[in-house]
């Protein structure tokens, strides 16, 4: 059976990584038809648009993509094509697991944490307001109107809507995933005491899901800010961590921390019957096309497509080649070496070809 599956390269490292991480594919022995589609920097020097809908209609049409990182301005410029993408497709489940692997270096061991954020709203969705704009000083003052609160004039405004019905579905995606993975328990994060109509309305709403997995799947509560310390302290205490949007953003990068870094921090954005896999990390435009950086991020990414779409044994195998290698610490980038500048560090390239001349 061949799988059809959209490939995205990307912005900066993502050619360079995304290549790499179709090679591993391929590699395991399972067929894939390949349609790439080009979306972001590429996309709009090309035909001026960052995301043609040539590309939605490809993922829409195969159901799944393997996606490189793209580039998103900081505090200003076009918004994240990444965001597009999800909302676009109704992504609503991203998934983020971050694991320890022998060989890499931080300060934890035996790490083995899963992240699901709620995709399509929150702060994250970006339903904003320009300071200084007519809309936002009407707005502003409806806001006074109805709050009795004072707002400043010369504020921007960003709006956070949080759903009923989009908390539904991302607590019971988060305790299927939990009990199809054999995980232990799920950790639902708020900051409910403050924000008691949008964080307290996800808090009540998990809450209710959780009593129709009671038996089954053991169930606690945080508020984000403790998360934080208790991530760093204890993280060995956690198992699936279940938040919104912007909490999960920032989460997920805490938890790469723990592990060694994003360089392999997989990610998964997942709707009703689509998704699209990518890396955590971004597309460090710096060392475009020096095959220089870290694969991995891209290959676990590949490996969790793998799953998707029920490849499980080619799966295992890859991520098995992956652990080998990085364990052996030979054949590795300069960010699994002992110093950056390290002369035994290999490129993109050859620590690709290393994986998968262990995949068997």
């Amino acid at each position: 059976m061949s799988h059809r599956i959209t490939l995205i390269p990307g912005d900066g490292i993502g050619p360079e990584v995304t290549l790499a991480a179709k090679r591993c594919i391929e590699a395991t022995g399972v067929k894939v038809d390949w349609v790439e589609a080009i979306a972001g920097q590429a996309a709009l020097e090309k035909n001026g648009e960052l995301l043609p809908d040539s590309v939605i209609d490809s993922i829409r049409e195969n159901k799944i993509a393997l996606k490189g990182p793209m580039a998103t301005p900081i505090g200003g410029g076009f918004r994240s094509v990444n965001v597009a993408i999800r909302h676009a497709l109704d992504l609503y489940a991203c998934v983020r697991p971050s694991k320890t692997y022998a060989g890499v270096k931080s300060n934890y061991k035996d790490i083995d944490l899963v992240m699901i954020r709620e995709n399509s709203e929150d702060l994250y969705a970006g339903i904003e307001f320009e300071e200084g704009k007519p809309e936002t000083k009407d707005l502003i003052s409806h806001i006074e109107k109805y709050s009795k609160k004072k707002i400043r004039p010369d504020s921007g405004i960003s709006i956070k809507p949080i759903s009923k019905s989009a908390t539904e579905r991302i607590l019971r995606f988060a305790f299927e995933y939990a009990l199809e993975n054999k995980r232990k328990k799920v950790t639902v994060i708020t900051k409910a005491n403050i924000m008691k109509f949008t964080d307290g309305l996800f808090l009540n709403t998990a809450r209710l899901i959780a009593k129709e997995y009671e038996g089954r799947m053991a169930f606690d509560e945080a508020l984000v800010d403790n998360m934080c310390m208790q991530l760093v302290q204890k993280p060995h205490n956690y198992d699936v961590l279940v938040t919104e949007n912007l909490y999960g953003d920032i989460l997920s990068d805490l938890c790469a921390g723990l592990i060694g870094g994003l360089g392999i921090a997989p990610g998964a954005n997942i709707g009703n019957g689509v998704a699209v896999f990518e890396a955590v990390h971004g597309s460090a435009p710096k060392y475009k096309g020096m095959n220089k950086v870290n694969p991995t991020a891209m290959i676990l990414s590949g490996v969790l497509l793998l799953k998707y779409i029920k490849e499980e044994k080619a799966a295992l195998v890859l991520e098995n080649a992956v652990k080998e290698v990085i364990s052996e610490g030979k054949s590795v980038t300069y960010d699994f070496k002992p110093t950056p500048n390290d002369p035994s560090a290999v490129g993109t390239k050859e620590m690709t070809d290393a994986i998968i001349k262990r995949i068997r």
